[in-house]
């Protein structure tokens, strides 16, 4: 009788997804000389969305049973509020920041226990918008987050879909949603249906884009569609 020999293997998406961290890891940890800061700030944004977007891709969020939290029923019908995301936020000192997480107790925002992990360091990609983080941070999170101590970073607005809105998640299936933390009922009317285009402003007044497609949700350098 012949037998067959399973042979361990990576899935697709564990593939890609070690792609993105290794991506992460070379981008921010790899010592530069002579730098494009605007270029390196574009490349760190891009590899935190697609970071995101492939955390997503792992966890399934679609809840059905209902869950208690805290003491608290959450209904199963709020899980579209635990998409994973990424911030683009001010601080108080009118620094910029990188957040990404996923509510999973569904309060409605994403708490330092809920961010993800920079796989260059360990640290929670995560900060809070009410303290400053023009120098960078207590040290208890990721550095490399501080988009305007490192790269000089001063603004960040959004248009298409994302006009108004400085964050985006993603579904298990990738695709893109805006303004789902506070969803009741998920009908995917978050759903991102035109692209989003985030416009980065640094110090000496020069800019760059990122693109988000609707559906598939790729992600690019707006003037480097192979990026």
């Amino acid at each position: 009788m012949r037998t067959t020999k399973h042979t361990p293997a990576f899935t697709m998406i564990e593939l890609v997804f070690a792609i993105v961290v290794i991506g992460i890891i070379a981008i921010v940890a790899i010592p530069r000389y002579d730098r494009d800061l605007q270029q390196e700030a574009a490349d760190t944004v891009l590899s935190y969305i697609r970071y995101t977007q492939q955390l997503a891709l792992k966890d399934f969020r679609e809840q059905t049973l209902n869950r208690t939290i805290g003491g608290v029923n959450r209904s199963a019908s709020q899980w579209q509020r635990s998409f994973w995301k990424i911030n683009f936020e001010s601080c108080s000192d009118g620094g910029i920041y990188i957040g990404v997480g996923s509510d999973k107790d569904y309060q409605g925002d994403t708490d330092k226990s809920e961010a993800a992990l920079d796989p260059s360091n360990g640290l929670p990609i995560w900060w809070i918008n009410t303290s400053a983080c023009k120098s960078g941070g207590d040290n208890t999170v990721s550095p490399n987050i501080f988009i305007t101590k490192k790269f000089g970073v001063s603004s960040v607005s959004g248009a298409g879909s994302c006009a108004g809105i400085k964050h985006i998640g993603f579904d298990h299936m990738g695709r893109p949603h805006v303004s789902f933390s506070g969803s009741g009922t998920p009908d995917y009317s978050s759903y991102v249906s035109t692209s989003c285009i985030y416009t980065f402003t640094m110090s000496d007044g020069s800019t760059f884009g990122i693109t988000i497609e609707p559906e598939t949700g790729y992600s690019y350098i707006s003037s480097q569609n192979d990026s």
